[in-house]
């Protein structure tokens, strides 16, 4: 390496990543978009790549079966909060699988920090993003909240669990009591 040889750092790389990109004719090619539409009526015009993290709406496209006529699908399970946190969750899914010029191979680690850090919410937040994610069919974001709820019980007690999860006892304290003594091997 000559001495007017400097090393690229890191940040360069982006700019490097995004010059390619705009010389590089089957990248800047229009993408196909689809517009997906909340329960409560609010549409999302999405990437088609991003929509097709949904293996639900993998098949709706397919099979065009759940597209009225204006060419929107309707998702009547999901409202527009949910459906805008999914979307950011996918797109930001979808650009970290994208090869990147130096891209360094910690990107799965970032990645799962970021789904960490995307996941903190409240517990009624994250029950509905579930039960959205579960409709839609979208195993990356599912595995991340299974990951999430696996690491807010762990290690935790009974009553710490009880309150993280809004769980109220059907119990008496006195039924409760002689449920722990029978069973004293699940509360240990």
């Amino acid at each position: 390496m000559s001495a007017s040889t400097s090393s690229i750092a890191p940040d360069e790389f982006e700019s490097v990543n995004n010059l390619i990109d705009s010389f590089n004719p089957s990248i800047t090619t229009t993408k196909k978009m689809v517009t997906l539409v909340s329960s409560d009526g609010k549409s999302f015009e999405v990437e088609e790549d991003v929509a097709l993290e949904s293996q639900a709406i993998k098949h709706w496209i397919e099979d065009r079966s759940n597209e009225d006529d204006d060419g929107k699908i309707h998702l009547p399970n999901v409202d527009s909060k949910n459906l805008e946190m999914i979307v950011k969750f996918c797109e930001k899914h979808v650009s970290c699988r994208k090869p990147k010029v130096g891209s360094s191979s910690g990107g799965d680690d970032e990645l799962k920090e970021w789904d960490k850090e995307f996941l903190v919410m409240d517990i009624m937040d994250l029950g509905s993003l579930l039960l959205a994610a579960n409709y839609l069919n979208i195993r990356c974001l599912l595995d991340a909240i299974y990951d999430n709820v696996v690491s807010m019980i762990k290690g935790k007690s009974v009553d710490e669990i009880r309150k993280t999860f809004r769980i109220t006892s059907g119990f008496t304290p006195e039924e409760d009591e002689e449920i722990r003594s029978q069973n004293t091997w699940a509360f240990e």
